[in-house]
């Protein structure tokens, strides 16, 4: 069996109230140990998810289906494993949209669970943004509407009350990508130079199967990286610049992105699009459900240079044998290159301090082995805050503890970090974002405007089992906003 800390044990002990959850979460951890020795790192080829089509289109609208179903899927060498995905697959396919052309998503239950759909980073109305109590039930289906207002690296996953960390893990994620004419007219790294990275990490039992252990309602944290859904992957690449969407669809563990060769690579969008100007860095720390935009430079290594993508690691995270490491990029062919990177990405209007008409607090933590905010758990009839259509408000997001950081997911709206703990944010936080990473100790203070629908909406730990275990709440932008349960899912 493997070993743990005594701190550790202490830990996850205390965060079980005593139960016998710590034997059974160790008699798990002991069951998968070796599947990260059974996977040798950068033996598997990389995978691209594939692009989803509309089943019809009109002059607005496209429209889609997926199925929710589950699906025996190849994922280690030589065993199937079960998932539940869309369209069956791990992760789902992506869809690439253009800026204000509406998409329709019917969403099909073929499960035997409650789901719920959220479009992460879409400021959509109440009753299409994936509300935890507006559930599809099995054997039902729901219409989504999206308006696509702004071009950004968003994603889809389920949001099911107290389910959302199985039901993601099991597989429910895909990338969905908005592209605008002034993006596209960059140039940027386009085509086959411009690629999803969706990092998730996995256990598994020795047959394959996945093992979903939250340690007594803590974090689940797997010996296993997936990029697309393969273990540690192996890329060929040309020795030019590639444009990848990174996307952290982990359920607790964040990364710290560096490269083997200790050179930088150029950060140029944050959760909600491009940033105003590029950032070059030596390495980045990554919260579950960010996404960054990067791009990295091969034309710097000759032809058969291997590059690692590293994870130097980051506090409280559980390390085990490969966690270290992502994936491989292998220089193996010589291509011309005519991509860019402009030193203007975008024009952003980032708002002033002055401009907040209000401060709130909000404090993070774990109190009688629930985790709460402000002292509370998930309540659908209180509203924690109630800003007016278009108000501009500065939000304190505390989190008192050493053992354990919280990445802070606001619906609806995109805001930026001001500061933490009273120091500017990272150079490449410097953009619009919707996932705030509030680490140990520290007190991360956000300010954005409430637009640009009326209703309530949810903010929580995008830690899912801190999410399901009951660190989720809501607010209400204005008055009389649409109930988010008013469009329910539909029997097949």
């Amino acid at each position: 069996m493997k070993r743990i800390s005594r701190r550790k044990a202490l830990k996850i002990a205390a965060l079980a109230g005593g139960s016998l959850l710590l034997p059974v979460g160790l008699q798990y951890r002991g069951y998968a140990q070796r599947t990260d020795e059974r996977v040798e790192p950068f033996t598997l080829p990389f995978h691209i998810p594939p692009v989803l089509n509309p089943v019809s289109s009109d002059s607005t609208t496209d429209y889609y289906q997926i199925v929710m179903q589950k699906a025996q899927v190849g994922i280690l060498p030589g065993r199937t494993t079960e998932i539940w995905g869309y369209n069956g697959t791990f992760p789902g396919s992506t869809i690439i949209q253009r800026r204000d052309r509406q998409s329709i998503i019917r969403y099909i239950n073929n499960l035997d669970v409650n789901t719920s759909v959220h479009l992460h980073g879409m400021p959509s109305l109440p009753q299409y943004d994936g509300y935890a109590e507006d559930l599809i039930p099995p054997g039902y289906y729901k219409d989504y509407v999206y308006p696509n207002p702004t071009s950004a690296i968003l994603w889809y996953h389920d949001h099911a009350l107290g389910q959302t960390s199985r039901n993601v893990y099991m597989g429910l994620a895909g990338m969905y990508i908005v592209q605008d004419n002034e993006e596209l007219s960059l140039q940027l790294p386009k085509g086959d130079r411009d690629i999803p990275l969706i990092i998730h990490d996995k256990q598994f039992a020795s047959d394959g199967s996945l093992i979903f252990d939250d340690q007594g309602q803590h974090s689940l944290m797997g010996e296993v990286i997936t990029v697309n859904g393969v273990p540690w992957p192996r890329m060929e690449v040309a020795n030019c610049k590639y444009r990848f969407r990174v996307l952290n669809a982990s359920i607790s563990r964040s990364y710290r992105l560096a490269l083997s060769t200790g050179d930088s690579f150029t950060i140029i969008g944050t959760d909600a699009g491009l940033m105003a100007a590029p950032v070059n860095t030596q390495d980045m720390r990554l919260a579950m459900a960010e996404r960054y935009d990067i791009i990295i430079d091969f034309s710097k290594y000759p032809l058969g240079s291997q590059v690692v993508l590293q994870n130097l690691g980051l506090p409280n995270n559980d390390n085990f044998g490969n966690t270290n490491v992502i994936m491989r990029f292998d220089v193996v062919r010589s291509e011309s290159d005519n991509s860019s990177i402009p030193s203007t990405l975008r024009n952003i209007q980032f708002l002033s301090e002055s401009s907040a008409v209000r401060t709130r607090d909000f404090t993070f933590d774990h109190v009688n082995s629930v985790w709460v905010i402000n002292g509370n758990g998930w309540n659908p009839n209180r509203v924690d805050a109630n800003p007016q259509l278009e108000e501009v408000e500065i939000w304190r997001l505390h989190n008192p503890s050493g053992l354990w950081f919280h990445p802070v997911h606001l619906h609806l709206i995109d805001a930026q970090i001001l500061d933490r703990n009273g120091t500017p944010p990272f150079p490449y936080e410097r953009g619009l974002k919707d996932v705030f990473y509030v680490g140990e100790n520290e007190t991360v203070r956000i300010i954005g405007r409430f637009k640009p629908q009326t209703g309530k909406y949810m903010y929580h730990c995008h830690n899912m089992v801190h999410e399901d275990h009951d660190m989720m709440s809501q607010f209400e932008v204005g008055q009389g906003g649409i109930n988010p349960k008013s469009a329910p899912a539909q029997p097949l």
